[in-house]
């Protein structure tokens, strides 16, 4: 008796870094059961990504050319080498992530009539600041993704009611499967705050309050506004700022206008970031684009309490004043307002942690996240 045929499921995304859309990638390609299951990731730029993965044993294939930059030229040649992977690989769901490689693999994967294509939206991205033409011509690249997909993944309500606003988008193509988590092994608090910052450890007074965040060094991040913030604070404190990215030189040069070196720090790419969580008081995420971040999933299953922006899928895990804060992006004057009323209130970052972190363990579980997804490659 032969053996049952793998259903096999190939996902691509346009970069390798490590980020929430990459987490989300490797969580479900590494986890789906190996005995009805084949994986294969595409991406471009390789990078933290494929480390990982090929550690797990999953097969990862590299198209130099897939960047997130535009270029007519870039996109023509990503276009025929995804196309030539997928007709030799001819996968029986084709699973996209991020918007170019949703794009141009939503067009390869109809004309190779692959059975099944996912596209999974990691927030929209016309919902970024820019130009009247670019945003529309960004929704109309979006809705023909949307259209020649079989199914879209969006992981937050906002997201949800943005697709079903689409023409010719049916209530059945789109479905809300949240980001889910597993557990996380975290390390003791003063073990890890020693290993961040070892200069500092010995020297940082009793009250100094350790504020943390886990994101790319971008501009959707607002790092920039966190730190005008911090300049404002009054309270003693130590800021640790865990990623890597193209704003380092600037986010350095801001941190020297303010003369706070010895206050924030640029720790960059930490293997397990979240592990290290426990060193943190408050957690803060104050983006002005998001889809649902894996950041304060993680915030949550360390209870910690968290200030973060009113965008994307925040509020689906953040409900103000009670899992934590919510303020308007790029808005200084309620950053700051928060994180001095959480400073103020130790109790209450306590409850706010608590109440965030049986939140997370209840709605955003891996196991749901991958039963939910694995009905969609039938």
């Amino acid at each position: 008796m032969q053996p049952l045929k793998k259903t096999k499921v190939l996902y691509v995304i346009t970069k390798g870094v490590w980020g929430g859309a990459q987490k989300y990638v490797y969580s479900l390609a590494v986890n789906l059961p190996k005995d009805q299951f084949e994986a294969v990731v595409v991406c471009g730029q390789g990078g933290i990504l494929k480390e990982k993965l090929l550690e797990k044993n999953i097969r990862v294939i590299e198209i130099n050319n897939l960047k997130r930059d535009i270029s007519v030229f870039s996109e023509l040649k990503s276009f025929f080498t995804l196309y030539k992977i997928l007709q030799s690989e001819k996968p029986d769901t084709l699973h996209l992530n991020s918007p170019k490689a949703g794009g141009i693999g939503a067009v390869a994967g109809r004309l190779l009539r692959i059975p099944k294509i996912i596209y999974t939206a990691h927030g929209w991205t016309f919902n970024e600041k820019r130009s009247f033409l670019s945003t529309i011509a960004i929704r109309l690249f979006s809705w023909i993704t949307v259209v020649l997909c079989t199914n879209v993944i969006v992981i937050a309500r906002k997201e949800e009611q943005q697709a079903m606003a689409m023409p010719f988008v049916s209530r059945k193509k789109v479905k809300l499967i949240h980001n889910g988590i597993d557990l996380i092994e975290f390390k003791e608090k003063n073990i890890v705050r020693m290993n961040l910052l070892t200069s500092l450890s010995e020297n940082y007074e009793s009250d100094t309050l350790w504020i943390g965040t886990i994101a790319e060094l971008h501009k959707n991040k607002a790092h920039s506004f966190l730190i005008t913030t911090l300049s404002k604070i009054n309270h003693p404190f130590v800021c640790v700022i865990m990623g890597e990215g193209e704003e380092r030189k600037k986010l350095e040069k801001l941190i020297a206008t303010y003369r706070l070196e010895e206050k924030i720090f640029l720790v960059g790419f930490k293997e397990q970031a979240s592990t290290y969580l426990k060193a943190f008081d408050i957690f803060t995420l104050i983006s002005i684009k998001e889809g649902l971040p894996y950041g304060i999933l993680e915030a949550g299953l360390a209870s910690l309490p968290v200030i973060a922006t009113r965008v994307g899928g925040i509020p689906d895990i953040i409900e103000s004043n009670t899992t934590g804060l919510l303020v308007s992006p790029e808005n200084i004057h309620q950053t700051r307002d928060a994180l001095e009323h959480l400073i103020e209130n130790p109790e209450q970052r306590l409850e706010f942690g608590k109440n965030l972190h049986e939140k997370v363990e209840k709605e955003f579980s891996l196991e749901q996240m991958l039963e939910k997804t694995i009905k969609l490659y039938f």
